[in-house]
């Protein structure tokens, strides 16, 4: 009913898992990076945990796991452990196809059917893989009997990798006494937490981008109000931002600010006071307030001693030289704590009367690390940003998160302001919280969160590229640029970097979402300046940032 009043495609906050609409925040990617860790190289047949709040994204975290396995893995995935040993072991042997006609009913028979199937896909090189979703709901006698399947193993290598993805009440589980043997094996564990306030509004545009939205219809406010109503969870945000879409095209408002999230999460989130009261009417309402002061000033008159007369007491005049003295003494020793600048603030305020002089310094260290010379291009020259700087040589001007400049992991341009100050730093590393900047021709490191408040997330970028590489490139071109483009994610997936013709097709346009979606871009498939920039990043020549920040 929305979608032509604010410009939508389709509906932007479906709950169904599209793929499409699929946002990794930092957390999300590393949690990806421990299930691929655990099936490929690290698991060596120990169990792998993945745990995080309802509706955090696990299960979409499981999808997107499922399109990265290599070829050569077989996966029993198990969606309703509710199941006892017996029919937990049916349904393994049914997922990978083993005929179990003549044995079920019974364990044995089933287990030996299962290790049999698994040494045959041993001697096949194939790698097997077992997924229990919602795993807290598993039994003890569940838990053990999968404990139990890791037991199937030749002499140097388990069989079967055993990913559990569960609630919280999964790790309450396994640390019961009765599960210690399976707790003792888990070689890799990860808790997915909500997003924070920043990627909750980086993932409303990212959906509303997705549904063809040209411009969010949510206010700065409105956005937060999200964040708060949903604490960061995904599915809460996908509810509540559904139901405010709706009611502000009922009330034909364009903008949707606080008032209007905070109204569709009363209508949307069990247990809100304002939602039930609103279903009783404007009487019963006035009828339950009335009934609640009046009980809450009888329980406060009971809990009340009688009074008893008092006189106001003076303090002594020395008492009261003590205490003036005491307050004076903590005023004076409180001043000093006055929130002292940050180390970028304090460079902008010497650069303030010399901004430009820091913009070349910023654009003559960035052309060294990528060893430019003077025959190629001039300081100034380069400093325009043009699309293509000189041939070889591109130029990127755009916007991210600090996390997501890290993953590019190329040294950068940032502009930062300061009051009426403003100055070019050059970003140099990247750990942990901390952030190395040169700034003027003088390096320092500020936090990530002291950098936020000097800088808005705009980026300046520069990369080589070979010339013959088209700015943009899409399903169905072919030549050179697609060549190199297959060579570039050959870094990132092992694809084959010239297998078949240099040929855009769907299989290509695959991996480049991939590529987009592990970079924080719009996963559309087709190449342009960001991807470009991106693809680049993952050529291990050229200069990186520094992962030890002093």
């Amino acid at each position: 009913m929305y979608l032509e009043f604010y410009g939508l495609k389709e509906a932007p906050f479906s709950i169904t898992p599209d793929p499409r609409y699929v946002f990794l925040s930092e957390r999300h990617r590393d949690a990806l990076a421990h299930l691929l860790y655990g099936i490929g190289k690290g698991g060596s047949g120990g169990f792998v945990q993945l745990t995080g709040e309802v509706g955090t994204g696990k299960t979409t975290l499981c999808r997107l796991l499922l399109e990265q396995l290599p070829e050569n893995t077989r996966v029993a995935l198990v969606l309703n452990p509710k199941l006892s040993p017996l029919e937990l072991l049916e349904s393994i042997c049914d997922e990978l196809k083993i005929d179990t006609t003549d044995r079920k009913g019974s364990l044995k028979a089933l287990v030996d059917a299962l290790n049999a199937y698994l040494l045959d896909a041993y001697a096949q090189g194939l790698r097997v893989v077992l997924i229990v979703d919602e795993a807290q709901n598993l039994s003890t006698e569940s838990l053990e009997q999968v404990r139990l399947l890791t037991n199937l193993e030749t002499p140097t290598q388990k069989l079967l990798q055993i990913i559990l993805l569960g609630q919280p009440e999964l790790r309450d589980k396994l640390n019961d006494p009765e599960l210690r043997q399976l707790a003792q094996r888990i070689t890799a564990r990860y808790h997915l937490t909500p997003l924070d306030r920043d990627e909750t509004e980086a993932y409303v545009r990212h959906r509303l981008a997705i549904a063809g939205a040209l411009r969010s219809p949510f206010s700065r406010l409105g956005l937060r109000a999200l964040y708060k109503r949903s604490g960061g969870v995904p599915r809460l945000i996908n509810v509540i931002g559904d139901r405010a879409l709706m009611a502000g095209y009922a009330r034909e408002q364009n903008s949707i600010g606080e008032r209007l999230v905070d109204r569709a999460a009363d209508e949307t989130l069990p247990g809100t006071t304002r939602y039930r009261l609103r279903h009783y009417g404007p009487w019963a309402a006035a009828a339950c307030a009335v009934i609640a002061l009046g009980a809450a000033a009888y329980f406060y008159q009971l809990q009340q001693p009688a009074p008893v007369p008092t006189a106001v007491a003076t303090p002594p005049p020395a008492a009261a030289a003590a205490a003036s003295a005491t307050a004076t003494t903590t005023a004076a020793a409180a001043e000093p704590a006055k929130p002292q600048e940050n180390p970028a603030e304090k460079k902008l305020a010497k650069l303030a009367e010399n901004a430009s002089d820091s913009e070349l310094t910023a654009w003559t260290q960035l052309l060294a690390r990528w060893q430019a010379t003077s025959a190629e291009t001039s300081v100034r020259d380069a400093a325009r940003c043009r699309a293509v700087v000189f041939p070889g040589m591109n130029c990127l001007r755009g916007h991210g998160a600090i996390t997501q400049l890290a993953r590019f992991d190329r040294p950068l341009i940032l502009p930062v302001k300061w009051q009426n100050a403003s100055a070019y730093a050059l970003l140099q590393g990247v750990a942990g919280d901390q952030v190395q900047l040169n700034l003027g021709g003088e390096s320092f490191r500020v936090g990530k969160d002291d950098l936020a408040s000097v800088w808005d997330g705009e980026f300046i970028a520069l990369w080589r590229l070979p010339a013959d590489v088209p700015a943009r490139l899409h399903n169905g071109d072919a030549g050179p640029g697609v060549a190199w483009i297959k060579a570039q994610l050959a870094h990132m997936d092992g694809g084959a970097a010239d297998a078949g013709p240099a040929f855009f097709d769907d299989a290509l346009a695959e991996r480049v979402r991939k590529l987009q979606i592990a970079y924080g871009i719009k996963p559309d498939g087709i190449v342009g300046p960001e991807t470009l920039f991106a693809l680049s990043a993952l050529d291990p020549a050229g200069p990186h940032l520094t992962r030890s920040v002093q």
